[in-house]
């Protein structure tokens, strides 16, 4: 099913528009957002399919990352989820392409790690600590979410260094947004909880470097020797 999918897809989109017939116009539409940033990872060889989830997905994340024998999927779960309509609606209508392409910049961020061998891992010298007192159960449970904060933290950079690569115009409104986003309903510590990172980006004279990734890994190896240091 994925084969035929991702096939279907590449040969109706260019980097300018992808209209698939069998395809809803939610999905069309995120994929339009997102092309010129797939067209980036085909020209860099970097093994990356897209698949489209036929049934209904409610509650899940209208665009997400899996990696699967080696490849990274970018899956859109949007059939009979509310929120992949919902999400477009809350963008401002003159940011929507530059922001669909910082989240999906966001996803290959996850890819890249997922390549290198890293997902989950720490950059030599660092050692993460953790609150004193906890059970067995907890710290491994804590220790789980600060990882995945973690990665989190390193994809919302790679998504802000493709922002300010290919929108400058547009960078401090985007990253404006994502902090907004990760703002809102946070709980602080958890996967998600992003903030220290996000406010590093802030000046975009740091977003420097020879690729998002390492302008990315710069900034990210930053925050952990300082605002998020221990992840506390």
């Amino acid at each position: 099913m994925w084969k035929s999918v991702i096939v279907s897809l590449f040969s109706v989109c260019t980097a300018t528009i992808c209209v698939a017939a069998d395809l809803t116009d939610v999905e069309n539409r995120w994929l339009q957002g997102a092309w010129p940033v797939v067209t980036f990872a085909k020209a860099a060889d970097l093994p990356l399919d897209i698949v489209v989830q036929p049934q209904p997905s409610p509650g899940k994340a209208p665009l997400a990352l899996a990696f699967v024998d080696g490849r990274c999927k970018l899956v859109l779960s949007m059939r009979g989820n509310p929120e992949a309509r919902a999400t477009l609606d809350r963008i401002e209508p003159a940011l929507l392409d530059a922001t669909l392409e910082l989240m999906t910049a966001h996803e290959l961020g996850h890819c890249r790690r997922y390549l290198d061998g890293a997902w989950l891992g720490v950059p030599a010298g660092f050692s993460p600590s953790e609150p004193a007192g906890l059970s067995d159960s907890l710290r491994d449970a804590y220790r789980a979410m600060q990882a995945q904060r973690r990665e989190e933290g390193y994809a919302d950079l790679v998504g802000l260094a493709w922002a300010r690569r290919q929108h400058p115009q547009l960078y401090a409104k985007l990253q404006a947004w994502l902090l907004a986003e990760r703002e809102h309903e946070r709980v602080e510590g958890s996967q998600h909880d992003t903030l220290a990172w996000l406010r590093l980006a802030g000046d975009a004279g740091a977003m420097t470097g020879a690729t998002i990734f390492d302008t990315a890994e710069q900034l990210w190896e930053k925050g952990l020797k300082g605002p998020v240091a221990g992840d506390n």
